[in-house]
């Protein structure tokens, strides 16, 4: 059974773990991890809900994934909730921006399911979950200091780090950014191409009056030489009348 090279904490979580004996050993209940170098240790699981009851296993004995359950090699190791908790841990850790000011929450990461090495962390603006939250990608280059529960990053607002995964509500935001910047463009080039019409039809106008004026005068001078020439007292093709 093959390992994807690539995994989400939270994907893991959401299996069974299964062992060697075909023992089901429940859910995932969080990772044990070496924040200093971001690294994944392994992960911890609840064989039952009413059971305080912890089993801790290592990554290396991750032996294969399916589309529901996990499976292990070997012994896990036991322990309970109140050692779990003490374990360290940036999952749910505060971010900080570069002004100390709080802008979302680490909820997740993707890991190298050979190394450990944790590739980048995925954060939330709100609570983590509920269903269809957005996620935006928080690289490691961009963590400038960390202690428990609080990661100090680089960037000033949010909106600096690529979103992963949209929710509704940001989906719709978005589109209204997008339809609103449309709008604006489309009323710019109206305006602009309104303007040059205005211009070339005033310009067209000052012609057809400067050639209507000289059409005018052009006719008035034929008519006035066509007028004259009919009305003379003198024409060729009449006899005189004072012989």
């Amino acid at each position: 059974m093959k390992i994807p090279r690539q995994y989400l904490l939270s994907d893991l979580l959401h299996l069974k773990t299964f062992c060697n004996e075909g023992l089901d050993h429940g859910l995932g209940v969080c990772a044990w991890m070496y924040p200093p170098v971001h690294r994944i240790l392994g992960w911890v699981t609840k064989p039952s809900s009413l059971s305080l009851q912890r089993c801790v296993w290592r990554l290396d004995q991750l032996k294969g994934i399916s589309y529901q359950q996990v499976f292990v090699n070997g012994y896990s190791s036991e322990s309970d909730q109140s050692t779990i908790d003490r374990f360290p841990t940036l999952v749910e850790a505060v971010l900080l921006n570069k002004n100390g000011q709080k802008v979302a929450s680490i909820v997740d990461f993707l890991f190298d399911t050979k190394t450990g090495k944790i590739l980048y962390y995925l954060i939330s603006r709100s609570n983590p979950n509920l269903p269809g939250t957005s996620r935006w990608r928080l690289d490691l280059n961009r963590i400038i200091d960390q202690e428990a529960g609080c990661v100090s990053s680089n960037i000033s607002i949010l909106d600096e780090l690529p979103l992963l995964k949209s929710s509704i509500r940001q989906e719709i935001l978005n589109k209204s950014k997008k339809f609103r910047d449309n709008i604006l463009d489309i009323s710019n080039l109206a305006n602009e191409k309104l303007e040059g019409w205005l211009d070339d039809a005033s310009f067209d106008s000052e012609d057809n009056n400067f050639s209507k004026f000289t059409n005018l005068d052009d006719n008035d001078e034929y008519s006035y030489t066509r007028d004259y020439t009919k009305s003379s007292i003198y024409d060729e093709n009449e006899e005189d009348p004072w012989i």
